[in-house]
């Protein structure tokens, strides 16, 4: 499987058949074969993570499947793609002959999405994470970290190939919460962390400050945008 960073919380997965574009924003799209099965995620509709150009892949991937959280409103798919479009809700399950998509529901908006195809199992978080800021009231930041947790549970001991998780700099001294979680929550070979608006030292800072970590070889060293991983 060839991962590629596209940028702040956009990847393209490429497995041997077909190939998954996660939260597209901007940034520049390798090409790829025209006859290979493209499916395109969004998980929610902040500008950040959906942007309205993903429908110009049909021009190019006359094979594409567009994966999109119940949140992104129909009036914003072309209409003569909407028979190619499928609208998920949290915690529900999708699937035709290639993949098996389930979402589950964010602390933000929309979902994340957890897939499995041609035996890769990969997880996409969106903005599904535990985002406690400093300032915020208390019983605010104790509920995230309950609702995160709970939102997550299905996730419990799962085997992922590939996980995309937020590592937010402006959550301060909480920026790793979320990912120190999911790392204990699941068996995971290789963590991508994402949402970094640009501030890939905030990688090296979680394996300087976690330099006993059973899990530092999993973390994924990003460091700029349009960078390919092999795994």
């Amino acid at each position: 499987m060839k991962i590629t960073y596209i940028g702040h919380s956009g990847f393209l997965a490429e497995l041997e058949q077909l190939s998954i574009l996660f939260d597209y924003y901007r940034g520049e799209l390798p090409d790829l074969p025209k006859d290979k099965k493209l499916y395109v995620c969004s998980s929610h509709r902040h500008e950040d993570h959906f942007n309205p150009d993903i429908f110009k892949l049909q021009g190019k991937y006359p094979q594409v499947e567009y994966l999109l959280s119940h949140d992104i409103w129909p009036s914003r798919v072309p209409k003569e793609l909407l028979s190619q479009t499928v609208f998920l809700k949290p915690d529900c399950e999708w699937k035709d002959s290639r993949i098996q998509v389930e979402t589950l529901q964010s602390t933000d908006e929309g979902v994340a999405f957890f897939i499995q195809a041609e035996g890769q199992m990969l997880y996409h978080a969106g903005d599904l994470n535990n985002w406690q800021w400093e300032g915020e009231a208390e019983e605010w930041n104790r509920k995230m970290e309950r609702d995160f947790k709970a939102f997550l549970e299905p996730l419990r001991g799962k085997k992922i190939d590939a996980a995309f998780i937020p590592l937010d700099p402006r959550q301060e001294k909480n920026y790793s919460l979320g990912m120190d979680y999911f790392l204990e929550l699941t068996d995971t070979k290789r963590i991508y962390p994402m949402h970094c608006w640009n501030h890939y030292s905030i990688i090296e800072r979680w394996l300087s400050e976690h330099s006993d970590s059973r899990f530092k070889e999993r973390i994924v060293k990003i460091s700029s945008e349009g960078e390919v991983f092999e795994q």
